[in-house]
């Protein structure tokens, strides 16, 4: 069975850091274009960090320079570090991995920032 597992959610002060992991299961992760989003209460879910099967990363504006997405193959899993979190970072975050013809997501992970 195909599956995707975020963790790494939790409560964090602003300012604080938070590490998402995406674990497959099922499929192998490097064949796949890796992406996070997020959705907070009342708001369309947002594309947040992409890592494109052999292409370089992108990010959305509001979190450029503070967010990294990453892969580690060996392990099948892709992570996002997230630095100088804002109240605005709150979401449910998702790990998503797609092909042309394949789309996975995952049960999202939910990030409180909040003193």
């Amino acid at each position: 069975q195909v599956h995707l597992v975020e963790s790494g959610g939790g409560l964090v002060q602003p300012g604080g850091s938070l590490r998402l992991s995406c674990a497959a299961s099922g499929f192998t992760l490097d064949y796949y274009d890796v992406s996070w989003y997020r959705q907070a209460p009342g708001k369309q879910r947002e594309l947040v960090a992409a890592a494109p099967r052999g292409r370089s990363t992108d990010y959305a504006d509001s979190v450029k320079g503070r967010f990294t997405i990453s892969r580690d193959n060996a392990k099948n899993t892709v992570y996002l570090q997230m630095n100088s979190l804002k109240p605005e970072d709150a979401a449910v975050y998702y790990c998503n991995a797609r092909t042309t013809i394949l789309y996975y997501w995952g049960q999202g992970t939910q990030v409180t920032v909040s003193s």
